[in-house]
């Protein structure tokens, strides 16, 4: 029978007779099914009150339609299974043949050196360590940075070529300094240390307070520049003194038949350089301060390094060049 319904009102019913209704009854072909919103139907179909609506379907119809909907539904449920089956299935199949972490890998990992890795220093950084030169404050001592860069380039050349015994002392004298200046240095490259800084002569022919000339002549009284090594030491009409043999042909390799030593001198002193203005001069020895002569001799011989600079003789050096 029909139903009235407000347009207030939200109602679904479905109305299914048995199907095992006596054939002779009337209704068994026809049910009721879908009350709705009354509302929403007036919109579509204008003809209807705004009070009542009455929808009648026959029943056989709209029982049919269900039963294929059902079928629908099932058949699709089983096709999404056997599907989403077959796909979780692939996904996993990676995870099913890997291995542990320390057995073989299945992925590709390429080369070390293949790829370039990038290292991120979190450690603060470190200054570059000071030269010798700088470390020391030779500049501040007098000594010119041309001498010695030029003294270690020489003493690495003749360490190479196994001339020397030892390579932690180097002794510098710098002839472009005039004779009342400190211009003896000897250093200890390894531990970073000044030995000594004194006075020291040159040859009465190389010039007054600064020497100009040089030679490697016999009774030339002059200074020889270049690089020496220190020899052994012995007992002389100067006392202590250290025997030099001198390492460039031409230049200073007469060193030894000239008797060129290092000994002490009392002419190699402040009292001189008060007084005249400059130290006294030897017969082309490196003479220096009696009173060091000897702890300076102990501490350089047998096989040091000594370079006797001066500017003019660069050029001419088989060491440098």
């Amino acid at each position: 029978r029909p139903v009235r319904i407000n347009k207030n009102d939200c109602l679904f019913a479905v109305i299914l007779l048995q199907p095992n209704h006596p054939k002779d009854c009337p209704l068994r072909r026809y049910f009721l099914a879908g009350i709705f919103y009354s509302a929403l139907f007036n919109r579509i179909n204008s003809t209807r009150t705004k009070d009542q609506l009455f929808i009648f379907v026959r029943g056989i119809d709209l029982f049919n339609w269900l039963k294929v909907k059902v079928a629908m539904k099932k058949k699709f449920k089983g096709f999404y299974l056997i599907v989403s089956s077959f796909v979780i299935a692939i996904l996993h199949l990676p995870f099913a043949f890997a291995k542990s972490a320390t057995g073989t890998k299945i992925f590709f990992h390429p080369p070390a050196d293949s790829t370039t890795k990038t290292t991120v220093n979190t450690d603060p950084p470190v200054p570059a360590l000071k030269s010798v030169y700088d470390s020391l404050h030779l500049n501040l001592k007098g000594l010119s940075r041309q001498a010695f860069d030029f003294a270690k380039q020489g003493l690495q050349k003749l360490m190479d070529e196994g001339k020397l015994l030892n390579n932690s002392i180097i002794s510098i004298i710098d002839f472009s300094l005039p004779s009342n200046q400190k211009r003896l240095f000897v250093l200890d490259l390894k531990h970073y240390k000044i030995l000594f800084n004194t006075l020291v002569a040159h040859g009465r022919n190389s010039g007054r307070e600064v020497a100009t000339y040089f030679s490697n002549q016999n009774e030339s009284y002059k200074s020889s520049p270049g690089f020496y090594m220190t020899k052994e030491t012995y007992e002389g009409k100067n006392g202590y003194s250290l025997k030099l043999e001198g390492l460039e042909r031409g230049i200073n390799d007469n060193a030894f038949e000239r008797g060129i030593v290092i000994h002490g001198a009392d002419y190699v002193c402040n009292e001189y350089v008060n007084s005249q203005g400059y130290i006294g001069r030897s017969q082309g020895c490196p003479a220096v301060p009696v009173q060091v002569s000897r702890p300076i001799i102990n501490t350089i011989k047998n096989g040091t390094c000594l370079f006797v600079y001066h500017p003019s003789y660069i050029s001419r050096s088989s060491v440098l060049n």
